[in-house]
């Protein structure tokens, strides 16, 4: 038996839906629509076609993009100043420095700048603490998609055992405050914890964020559980001869697909999940900052 594959694309595809046709409804009904702002700082290639898709899929939903590109020996104090004065901008309801920052910047001051109802990537210590208080704010991005996709694959999570393998503040720790407020019981692993290999086939849904290739084999997975690859590592592979690269997940693909019951693939699994989720951001941010209700999506 083959595991069901999660198409995140396909997910992602009827969440911007929806999302476009909330934004048509607003503008139809208040004459205004949400606007994104997004900062580059620097030229790197990876980071450059990630903004440039945002800015695609922003326009697509029928939002505003306002991009600003700045060069890679930026003062912190100059991106600092940006940061405030998109603060201030109400046409800008989301705000999104793009990570990582060069070395001269630090990321957590630039995190703690943004204002915590325009921060859409969800990383503001205030929003931190909103969602491990059960609270509503600005979810991250990923896990929010991650979340998404496991209630594809899993209507009902109420006591299912979940075992998140890595606990970094992105992914980690939010996936499982996200799967807490589903009534999951929850287990967080990282690079310390013993019987690593024990603790997840136990799981009834496993989460892979630890950015170690390859590393969850099928006997890490418990017959029919669902498991989720966040993580997107670049490979050296020789196909025919020739030295390639190729983009492989925390879980072994092939390996585990007979086992799990459902699980997303590395590409086209929670990745395309992570913009819908900012553009999902975006809207809820805008409705907060105008008193509007937030649209059930």
């Amino acid at each position: 038996m083959s595991a069901n594959i999660i198409d995140g694309k396909q997910v992602a595809e009827k969440l911007r839906e929806r999302i476009a046709n909330a934004v048509k409804k607003i503008e139809q009904e208040h004459k205004k629509i949400p606007g994104l702002a997004v900062v580059l700082v620097g030229n790197d290639p990876a980071s450059e076609v990630y903004v440039r898709n945002k800015g695609i899929q922003t326009k697509e939903v029928g939002m505003t993009s306002y991009e600003y590109k700045l060069p890679e020996d930026t003062p912190e104090n100059e991106l600092l100043k940006k940061v405030d004065e998109l603060n201030n901008d109400p046409n800008v309801n989301g705000i999104l420095v793009q990570f990582p920052v060069p070395q001269q910047i630090s990321q957590q001051k630039v995190i703690e700048t943004i204002l915590p109802a325009k921060d859409v990537d969800g990383l503001h210590p205030i929003n931190s603490g909103y969602l491990s208080s059960g609270l509503e704010g600005l979810v991250p991005c990923t896990p929010q998609g991650a979340a998404i996709l496991i209630k594809e694959a899993c209507k009902d999570l109420s006591g299912k055992k979940a075992v998140i393998i890595g606990r970094s503040n992105l992914v980690g720790k939010p996936v499982a405050q996200l799967l807490l407020k589903e009534h999951c019981t929850v287990t967080i692993c990282h690079s310390r914890s013993q019987n690593l290999e024990l603790i997840s086939s136990e799981a009834d849904i496993l989460v892979a964020a630890v950015g170690i290739p390859n590393l969850v084999k099928k006997d890490w997975v418990k017959p029919g559980a669902v498991v989720i690859d966040v993580g997107i590592n670049r490979i050296d592979v020789e196909e025919n001869g020739e030295s390639k690269t190729r983009l492989v997940g925390d879980v072994d693909f092939d390996d585990v697909k007979g086992i799990a019951g459902s699980i997303t693939p590395v590409p086209g699994g929670v990745g395309p999940m992570t913009i819908a989720c900012l553009l999902l951001n975006t809207l809820n941010a805008f409705c907060d900052q105008n008193n509007f209700d937030r649209p059930s999506l």
